[in-house]
């Protein structure tokens, strides 16, 4: 058995990966519970295999002690000094008890450590070949998919793609090659877990440091991005370096740039807001295409806003459904109430109404507490 074992060991480590010495560190543990469990033993006893010849050695550990109660723990100073004369109270003695037949005994547990071993290090390989992709952008092919998950085959592992991760409306085929986004690794009892997703807002801002250098480089900076995967997305960014224009950079020329990352997500529509510290410009910026003529902050909420634009770009600005103000809600972090230019004079004019008649009954107060004074 030992050239077999020795060879099946060398061919798991060229071939799997699994390294030589943790496949014998376990076969050494899994062969001291064997002798224990076969021969009845309790006693301390060590397993060593021979990295060289391949034979396995079983030896009894026995403390040197003065008076022996437990022989098969133990051994007496006079029987150990009888073996070496240099050995002394508290030292350990290994003396070897390997059983004939423990050689078929080895090979069947070799066989199945082996193949534990195996299952293990193959799950951890592939789980440390790509946890260090996670949050990263990777190229796999469509394998098969059923109700819940398509199955993307990413070289070594499949990894599942959930309904909510998938673009609405996009239809993933047999042999595909798609670009996913890797936004979790786990390690789990049945084995490494990969988790991809096509929905996600940072698979858009990989894609925008895979096609345009100065953001890859940090020259342009993306500061946030508001998603509906499919329909369309809000980038906003901002330049690192003066004289660089990051909206212009980002599309690229004739919007070559840009439609790069279009055509990848199947036609998504891309706007590119350029970043403002003023929050009142941002948010102009970011309801492009609409005219923004006013931006009105709340007094009680500074993440709350109005926005006032002209009455024919009203619903230019709110979008389909409400989609663009939604968008810009989340891309800014604000709160935004869209109101037409009209709607909004009719409230400015209702409110100094309202201030009018609280002067008013201000006045009226004062005119009375004077009186009561006088009286």
């Amino acid at each position: 058995m030992s050239k077999e074992l020795l060879n099946a060991l060398n061919a798991l480590e060229v071939e799997k990966g699994v390294k030589k010495e943790i496949v014998i560190e376990a076969l050494e543990a899994a062969l001291v519970s064997a002798y224990k469990r076969n021969y009845g033993q309790a006693q301390n006893v060590e397993v060593e295999f021979d990295k060289i010849a391949g034979n396995i050695h079983v030896y009894a550990v026995k403390e040197v002690v003065n008076e022996v109660y437990d022989s098969q723990l133990e051994i007496s100073l006079k029987s150990a000094l009888e073996i070496n004369r240099a050995y002394e109270i508290g030292d350990t003695i290994r003396e070897e008890v390997t059983p004939k037949d423990f050689g078929r005994i080895a090979a069947q547990t070799a066989k199945q450590v082996i193949m534990q071993r195996v299952r293990k290090e193959e799950r951890e390989v592939i789980y440390n070949e790509y946890v260090q992709y996670e949050q990263e952008i990777v190229t796999g092919e469509v394998e098969r998919r059923d109700n819940k998950f398509v199955y993307v085959n990413l070289g070594r592992i499949e990894a599942v793609l959930s309904r909510q991760d998938q673009i609405p409306g996009e239809e993933y085929k047999s042999h595909d090659k798609i670009k996913v986004y890797i936004y979790k690794v786990e390690n789990t009892s049945k084995g490494p877990q990969v988790f991809v997703s096509r929905s996600h807002p940072d698979l858009l801002r990989r894609l925008f440091e895979q096609e345009i250098p100065e953001i890859f480089d940090g020259t342009v900076e993306i500061v946030s991005i508001s998603r509906e995967a499919g329909d369309r997305a809000k980038v906003a960014v901002r330049s690192n370096e003066d004289g660089v224009d990051p909206v212009g950079t980002c599309v690229g020329p004739r919007g070559e740039r840009v439609q790069a990352i279009v055509n990848e997500l199947k036609g998504e529509n891309m706007d590119i807001v350029e970043w403002r510290e003023d929050p009142a410009e941002y948010i102009a910026n970011a309801l492009n295409p609409a005219k923004v003529l006013d931006v009105r902050f709340d007094d009680e909420n500074e993440h709350a806003c109005t926005v006032v634009v002209p009455d024919d770009q009203l619903s230019l600005a709110i979008g389909k459904r409400g989609q663009n103000a939604r968008l810009v809600a989340r891309l800014t972090g604000y709160k935004i109430d869209i109101k037409s230019e009209s709607d909004a004079a009719d409230l400015s004019n209702v409110e100094a109404d309202n201030n009018d008649i609280d002067d008013e009954d201000q006045l009226m107060s004062d005119s009375s507490s004077n009186m009561i004074e006088e009286e």
